[in-house]
């Protein structure tokens, strides 16, 4: 008896020995798979298959990112991460930063390199050295081409930080990130003594990783321009090479990428917007955009649509004061959370500040009367006005300014009707975003760092806004620690005619505020009961949809959105009578006409309206005149042909009424 339970307690302990050896790896589509302690990613891949292992440019286990040739000890969720994955693209990129480095090393071995990160637009490397010029550039791409056929193995490894002082003993910036590794910079590793390399043939980096296997790998990059910048960004240091560039897995990538950017300078909102005479930036107000005619006229005509919109979903549109009393901003947080980007006065020896929200004001219009569970849910739409201080590097264009109107919406409703307002904000945001030509991702953000409020109410609101995206079959993302101060979100991202991605609209579940102002209703049951609030917009911010509709568009606007829609064109002055009363016909039907009774020829005045981006050019002449028609032609040089003035207008209207997409949008 006792032989048996020494024989039970050998086997007890020899399976525990062997289930030591294991680990279970969980992948994306669920499948769970043993394996030997110690794989790799490589050897995982492989095992799948060559075409994927060719793909493979690092694993993740956990939220760890690792080598393809690192040692896997423990069990956990894990993924092969390629090119398609925003964290293969990271790496990859990164890895494109030491092929440039190694080369300019090779090219110029006085300079002296520093960091080398990943940017959104790429890569970029800081280097200490003489200005480069032109030809530099092409040699050091080549020199580049030459590494990625050497195919050299990117291979990590551990120094102490003495043995890392040696290797990097002619580079004083290297030696500077060694010495202050507490504060975990390049290369550092979880402990403080030790950093970690990375060596590609003769060449080696301070950096934490991960990396692509072999430099064989990095297909297609192009340097895209050099700047200076300073070493650790303060001027009183010495002033860098900062080197751009940016990889593809491969060339057609490379080469759509580069086409976009050059089709990107064509529809630059800035020089369209100016060319079409729709805005204007002043030195007297800064960041602050001048609508002219035309452009006020696209704004007006975007605001009308919103506000169309919000009517048909029984929205109360109401105004709120753009200067109010720091009190209120300190109540609702934004005083704590966004006082650096608030704008503040002094009146009547009180503070006040300049509001970059809406939202307090609309707390306000709530508090001011008491509301029943009938009366909900209460739907509060505003084109508010708003300020922000934003640094003066950073404005760009309508893209970021300092004071921009916001379609803003709140929704104050019980916590039984949250999820059906959800799904009707998600509705209307799909109808308006259609409208434009524009498909969209989904963004779930949660909880940030600096946030108000209980976790349990944190907890509750992401549930719902998942719950709610998940029931629609609405595919999203998770933002981690992107939320707002007082609530997650669900974020839009606009995809546009060239493929690139803007955040515009937002819906924000907000349990934080109703608690900061005590917002109630009286609730079926007698009791008083905490509403519930709901921050919306679409447009985001009116001026800055303007300027991406500029670019998405390139100035070519559909005809409802068009600030000059017809312009007609006269062969002599004996047909101007005519010309006026054609003219007069399309006005009356709110039609937007200009007139060229200009002594240029009809090629140039034809000319002049296509640039213009005006949508139809009517000629008139004898002909015209004798039959009662128009000859039609378009902006992008279609030819219609003769139509009857009637017909034509019919036509304009039906355009104008459906809303139709131009027809590269269709």
């Amino acid at each position: 008896m006792q032989h048996i339970n020494h024989h039970i307690l050998f086997s007890d302990l020899e399976s525990k020995l062997i289930k030591m050896d294991k680990i279970k790896l969980t992948f994306p589509d669920g499948a769970i798979k043993d394996f030997d302690t110690g794989i790799t990613g490589e050897e995982i891949a492989r095992g799948i298959s060559e075409g994927l292992l060719r793909k493979s440019i690092c694993i993740k286990v956990g939220d760890e990112l690792l080598d393809l040739s690192t040692p896997i000890h423990k069990s956990g969720e894990m993924k092969i991460i390629t090119f398609q994955d925003d964290e293969g693209k990271k790496v990859y990129r990164h890895s494109s930063a030491h092929l440039m480095a190694q080369a300019i090393q090779r090219l110029f071995p006085d300079a002296k390199l520093t960091i080398g990160p990943v940017v959104d637009e790429g890569f970029y490397y800081d280097i200490d050295c003489a200005p480069f010029v032109p030809e530099d550039i092409a040699k050091i791409e080549e020199e580049m081409k030459k590494i990625t056929k050497e195919d050299l193995k990117l291979q990590r490894r551990e120094l102490s930080t003495k043995e890392a002082l040696e290797l990097f003993k002619g580079n004083p910036y290297k030696q500077e990130i060694i010495k202050n590794i507490e504060e975990f910079g390049e290369g550092a590793t979880e402990k403080s003594d030790i950093v970690s390399i990375y060596t590609q043939g003769e060449f080696s980096d301070l950096c934490r990783g991960p990396h692509v296997p072999k430099t064989g790998m990095i297909k297609a990059f192009k340097i895209m321009k050099i700047a200076g910048a300073y070493w650790r960004g303060d001027v009183k240091n010495k002033q860098l090479q900062r080197v751009y560039g940016i990889s593809f897995a491969d060339k057609k990538e490379l080469d759509e990428y580069l086409f976009i950017l050059e089709e990107a300078k064509k529809r630059d909102h800035k020089k369209i917007g100016k060319d079409l005479d729709l805005y204007s930036f002043q030195e007297e107000a800064p960041g602050m955009p001048f609508f002219h005619n035309k452009g006020a006229y696209i704004w007006n005509k975007l605001v009308q649509f919103i506000t169309e919109k919000l009517e048909k979903n029984s929205y109360e549109l109401v105004k709120t004061p753009l200067i109010m009393n720091i009190s209120l901003w300190k109540q609702s947080g934004h005083w704590d959370h966004y006082k650096d980007n608030m704008y503040s006065t002094k009146i009547d020896n009180q503070d006040f500040g300049i509001k970059p929200m809406n939202c307090p004001g609309h707390l306000l219009i709530y508090k001011n009367k008491r509301y029943s569970y009938r009366d909900l849910p209460l739907r509060m739409g505003e084109f508010g006005l708003v300020h922000r201080h934003e640094l003066s590097g950073v404005l760009n264009g309508l893209f970021r300014v300092r004071a921009f109107t916001q379609d803003d919406a709140h929704i104050f409703c019980t916590k039984e009707q949250m999820i059906e307002e959800i799904k009707a904000l998600l509705k209307l945001v799909d109808d308006v975003y259609k409208t434009f030509g524009f498909s969209f991702k989904i963004e779930l953000s949660t909880k940030p760092e600096h946030a108000m409020g209980e976790l349990a109410l944190w907890e509750l609101a992401e549930k719902t806004l998942e719950t709610t995206l998940t029931e629609l079959n609405l595919p999203f993302i998770i933002n981690k620690g992107d939320g707002a101060f007082y609530g997650p979100k669900i974020d839009f991202h606009l995809r546009d005619s060239l493929g690139r991605t803007w955040q515009c609209g937002t819906i924000q579940l907000d349990f934080q505020m109703p608690e900061k102002f005590d917002l109630t209703y009286d609730a079926q049951d007698g009791t008083r009961q905490r509403v519930v609030m709901l921050h919306r917009t679409i447009l985001g911010s009116v001026e800055r949809f303007l300027g991406i509709l500029v670019e998405h568009y390139a100035g070519k606007f559909p005809l409802w959105l068009s600030p000059e829609q017809v312009r007609i064109l006269t062969i002599a002055d004996r047909h101007n009578i005519y010309a006026d009363k054609v003219a007069d016909i399309l006005s009356n039907a709110n039609i937007r006409v200009t007139k060229d009774y200009s002594q240029e020829t009809m090629n140039k005045k034809i000319r002049n309206a296509q640039l213009d981006q005006i949508n139809y050019i009517v000629v008139v002449g004898d002909k015209e005149e004798e039959t009662e028609t128009v000859n039609v032609r378009t902006r992008d040089n279609i030819v219609h042909g003769e139509k009857k003035v009637s017909d034509f207008l019919k036509d304009l209207l039906d355009e104008i009424k459906n809303k139709t997409l131009p027809k590269k949008q269709e």
